[in-house]
């Protein structure tokens, strides 16, 4: 019997792999979704921030014992405004800003985890564990996809003109500032429904990976967004066959995946055209 057909076998007979195969096709979704709008804003290093930042809120959330949402969604909020604070008040540019914040945040989270002395609960956050998904879980992601996907229907036009043109945008009268920090509440709601599958440390991967490959085939935002989650899918499930199979850390083996597939369109892609034979 191959693997792949041990793996579907087992997916019929065992609950925990069904739960995890779930919870992998939404983060591949909302990731992809997501991570094409900070691409497009050229915000890579805002979602390395943002997935780095939540570490304090998370533990304080574990401590306090409330849903890790809560805490995890109040300190990358915070973050992102501190960020945008230090930027706009002194001569450092944004990337400086991002390093000082979100490595304090990163090493006050590690203090806080420290404390509440759950040195195994710290290594599920920093590299996932998809195959110990529970219920509460699933149904967590599940309201962060439905919210993932209202908001971009919801303001996709306002998305589209600010991440191409935020001159124009202001012309246009739209509130520039408010839509961001929306997005940015958006992206630590993804952030933490992350934390299961690929944790802290490799989320910003699947943040980033899928939208560039995504972005190496089309110029057009829908057709970019479908592609990004359509990547982001399949990396996350053929992620969790190797995870299974060989017993790799399900983080890591995601996130190979999704750079393996940014690698073939890197080489392949007409938009590239890495291979393009040339007279």
């Amino acid at each position: 019997m191959t693997t792949v057909t041990t793996f579907i076998s087992a997916l019929g007979k065992y609950d925990f792999l069904q739960s995890a195969l779930l919870t992998a096709i939404m983060v591949g979704l909302m990731s992809g979704i997501i991570g094409s709008f900070i691409i497009l804003r050229g915000m890579s290093l805002m979602g390395d921030a943002i997935s780095h930042a939540v570490l304090p809120g998370v533990a304080i959330a574990y401590m306090l014992g409330i849903n890790i949402l809560i805490g995890a969604s109040v300190f990358g909020i915070l973050a992102a405004l501190l960020i945008g604070f230090v930027a706009a008040h002194s001569k450092i540019k944004t990337d400086t800003s991002i390093g000082v914040v979100f490595s304090a945040f990163y090493a006050l989270g590690f203090i806080l985890i420290s404390m509440a002395e759950s040195a195994t609960n710290l290594h599920h956050i920093l590299f996932g564990n998809i195959l110990a998904v529970s219920d509460q879980d699933i149904l967590t992601t599940a309201i962060v996809l439905a919210i993932v996907i209202i908001f971009v229907v919801a303001f996709y036009k306002e998305l589209l003109i600010t991440s191409f043109d935020e001159t124009f945008a202001r012309t246009y009268g739209l509130n520039v500032q408010l839509i961001h920090y929306a997005l940015m509440l958006v992206l630590t709601l993804v952030t933490v429904s992350a934390l299961q599958t690929v944790g802290i440390i490799l989320v910003v991967a699947m943040l980033i990976t899928p939208a560039a490959t995504a972005f190496l085939w089309t110029d057009h935002l829908g057709k970019m967004l479908v592609l990004a989650a359509t990547v982001g899918v399949l990396a996350s499930i053929v992620g969790l066959y190797l995870s299974y199979t060989f017993n790799w850390a399900s983080g890591p083996a995601i996130v190979i995946v999704a750079a393996a597939m940014f690698l073939l369109s890197f080489i392949v892609s007409p938009k590239q055209a890495f291979l393009r034979f040339r007279r």
